[in-house]
């Protein structure tokens, strides 16, 4: 009799088995010339009509990814639930109707993988996810994403240029590029030179569309400055322009390549100042520590991570699991007000497990980790279990700002003093106000000449006019300081 239970059980996991939710798709004739060999990514959304543009990390859906070699156009890969899937397997995600994209991942150099221009990508159909599994689902990809065009004007210009430094490292061409705006006196004073102010912007911005938004950056006080707007666009997310074991000498490519290519092009007085907010805002932080006789003074605005005690609200160097506390309970990655959970580490992990590149988790991976002995990708945190990866921290150590100033301090003191401003919601959705607090504590216990200031709101309502006074004034006291120096 035990022997027959067994059977009936075996029978009835191999009929749930076999009857699985499953959807085809193929991408259409001469959209590429060879066959397709990469990551297939199908996005899945009731709310959404354009799954595939999705912010990932803020916005949670059912997405799944699958992998192919050499798939010849309008041929078939189907999507079962055997495909890496968040939340769960095909089979099982709440019943219903979506809307349904697939994007085939070429993977030529821009970070978001819905966006990246020159994928391949279908147009969003609805399909109604029964319990009939039997019903298979047909998608084709039959468009390819255009890039992004750059809107030039009479004082809004690009700066374009292949850095040999990314090409020898990529092995293959890496261009660096920006937003350059220019006075509105500046071709009516041809005589007259101008400091620079680098705009960086934060993950998932876009120079081509933002260049030209920021015109409270433009003046010094009564002096005009060009502005260079940054987004640190790469295949595996924002370059932070630090230089990386995997995304290559971002840092070193912008100092030795692009900023003499901007001299050379327009009629800068080498005096360059930083502003970055987010992932800009860390972004400026570092390329005033690492290159301080190049920058002349940063206003870093709510920063990523300056202190991995605090890294998403949890010390990297002591915790053993990024997804639950010591009870068990879920970890927020991202808040309301600092304070209400929104999404959970636990989701934006395996969210990441499934889009594989450019998202906000893997950026940082990209930025601070390496490769193993075997050419692996060392990351932070298991993106299944949530256990940090102990083989990763003495990367990790490299690139926290906290150590490095409060370690190097004696020799970059000349360099910086009073040239660093840190400013940051007292309710910053990823916890960065904590910590900057770390980072102001460790600046105080060395006598660090550091500017910080905390603020009302969270990271996305920072930007008052008060906000953007005081940061300019304290940029313009930078300048001031320079030309005296002059």
């Amino acid at each position: 009799m035990r022997n027959i239970y067994i059977l009936i059980l075996f029978l009835i996991t191999l009929g749930n088995f076999v009857q699985a939710q499953n959807i085809e798709v193929s991408f259409a004739k001469d959209l590429i010339k060879e066959g397709f060999t990469g990551n297939i990514l199908l996005y899945l959304s009731k709310e959404n009509k354009s799954p595939k543009d999705i912010f990932v990390g803020l916005e949670l859906t059912p997405v799944y990814r699958t992998v192919v070699t050499n798939l010849k156009a309008n041929e078939t890969v189907t999507f079962n639930d055997e495909a890496i899937s968040y939340p769960v397997e095909l089979s099982n995600i709440e019943r219903g109707e979506y809307y349904a994209q697939v994007v085939f991942d070429l993977n030529q150099g821009d970070f978001n993988i819905g966006t990246s221009a020159g994928n391949l990508y279908s147009e969003p159909i609805k399909v109604n996810l029964s319990k009939n599994f039997e019903e298979t689902f047909k998608i084709k990809a039959t468009q390819v994403i255009a890039p992004i065009s750059f809107k030039e004007t009479e004082v809004l210009k690009e700066l374009s240029i292949k850095s040999n430094l990314l090409s020898d490292f990529h092995n293959k061409d890496v261009f660096i590029s920006a937003g350059v705006s220019l006075p509105k006196e500046y071709y009516s004073l041809p005589d007259k030179d101008y400091p620079v102010i680098f705009c960086i912007f934060g993950f998932g911005a876009n120079y081509k569309l933002y260049s030209g938004s920021y015109p409270f950056l433009e003046q010094l006080g009564e002096q005009a400055a060009i502005v260079v707007y940054l987004d640190g666009n790469c295949p595996e997310g924002h370059s932070t322009y630090a230089n990386s074991d995997v995304n290559g000498p971002w840092g070193d490519a912008l100092v030795k390549e692009l900023i003499p290519a901007l001299n050379e092009k327009y009629r800068t007085n080498n005096a360059f100042l930083l502003h970055g907010h987010s992932s800009g805002g860390w972004s400026s932080l570092w390329l005033q520590v690492n290159y301080p006789k190049t920058f002349i003074g940063a206003w870093a605005s709510a920063p990523d991570q300056v202190d991995f005690r605090n890294y998403q609200n949890k010390n990297i160097y002591e915790t053993d699991n990024m997804f639950y506390d010591k009870k068990g309970n879920l970890l927020a990655d991202i808040t309301i007000a600092g304070r209400f959970p929104v999404i959970s580490a636990k989701d934006l992990y395996r969210t990441e497990n499934v889009i594989y590149r450019g998202s906000q988790l893997h950026s940082f991976d990209a930025v601070f980790g390496g490769y193993d002995k075997d050419g692996k990708q060392i990351r932070l945190v298991n993106l299944l279990s949530g256990e940090i990866n102990q083989e990763a921290l003495p990367l990790w150590k490299r690139y926290d700002l906290s150590i490095i100033l409060r370690e190097n301090w004696s020799t970059l003191k000349e360099d910086l003093d009073q040239k660093i401003r840190i400013t940051v919601g007292n309710s910053d959705n990823f916890h960065l106000n904590h910590a900057v607090k770390l980072l102001e504590e460790e600046m105080t216990k060395i006598d660090a000449s550091i500017e910080f200031e905390y603020y009302p709101g969270d990271h996305f309502t920072l930007f008052t006019e008060d906000y953007k006074q005081k940061g300019m004034a304290f940029l313009e006291q930078c300048y001031k300081n320079w030309l005296l120096t002059k």
